[in-house]
């Protein structure tokens, strides 16, 4: 897609996130908010190699969300992407339908990972990333964190392992929106600076600007070019992007829309 058309889509996977979310009375809208333009690039900017009518391709690029709460932005991206059906939607959250609370990948195509209980992500990504290297095979695995998330201790004993085995087919985005489920990053467990700390760690590393399609295209396609170190995107997003009066209050974490504040939200993102 082009910028323009990445926009629009942007657009529309916000709708749906608020959508769903309404539509199941819980789940974490605004969490995927924040990851909206990432995922679109990865998914329609011609990032990630993908064939939604083979979601089992052996070559295919892996994207692992770690912070799986925010899954209501990957569903709206498979759903639109040819995974599933869009009628899937509807029932996020709902007994004997297979989008449940967090990704699950024995019951969603193109889920690569179950995930949620937070810092087992990119672990789990890079077990993805060697096992290309055993298999001879030439795919890249991206991870997305959040940057709550990253107080887990796990996720550092992963970022030293892929370091030291110098894993260039592997890819950690930081979700880096500053706010989490009890309050500003900075109040709960300051971890910044981020970017720093990849760094330290052993990873080639830049920072961007989360909602502007532009650099995160350009930021992607550099991560993907591989090397013998892997490589780190700290992208600064807003919690709950494109909504007024969510992107300011962090309680919308955990917290679906009624049906008039979604109405609100529609209008406020040209619906």
């Amino acid at each position: 897609m082009t910028i323009p058309e990445l926009t629009t889509q942007c657009r529309v996977l916000r709708k749906l996130m608020i959508e769903m979310t309404t539509a199941a009375g819980s789940g974490h809208p605004s969490s995927g908010m924040s990851a909206c333009e990432l995922v679109a690039a990865l998914y329609f900017g011609g990032v990630l190699r993908h064939d939604p009518a083979n979601p089992q391709w052996a070559d295919r690029d892996r994207f692992i969300l770690s912070k799986g709460h925010g899954c209501p932005v990957l569903y709206a991206a498979l759903a639109e992407a040819g995974y599933f059906p869009a009628e899937w939607l509807n029932g996020l959250r709902q007994i004997d339908q297979p989008l449940e609370g967090h990704p699950n990948m024995k019951r969603c195509p193109g889920v690569e990972a179950s995930t949620g209980s937070l810092g087992q992500g990119l672990s789990i990504g890079l077990g993805h990333a060697l096992a290309a290297r055993l298999d001879r095979r030439d795919y890249h695995v991206f991870v997305m964190t959040g940057d709550g998330e990253i107080n887990q201790g796990q996720v550092w004993e992963a970022a030293l392992a892929a370091a030291h085995h110098k894993v260039g087919n592997l890819t950690w985005i930081v979700d880096h929106n500053g706010r989490q489920q009890t309050g500003e990053m900075e109040d709960v467990l300051d971890i910044r600076p981020v970017a720093e700390k990849l760094r330290a760690f052993g990873w080639d590393t830049r920072e961007l600007d989360g909602h502007d399609l532009p650099q995160v295209l350009d930021g992607l396609t550099w991560s993907k070019q591989g090397g013998t170190s892997p490589r780190g995107l700290v992208a600064h997003t807003v919690k709950g992007k494109g909504v007024s009066f969510m992107e300011p209050d962090f309680s919308w974490h955990g917290k679906p829309l009624t049906k008039s504040e979604m109405s609100q939200a529609l209008q406020e993102l040209g619906f």
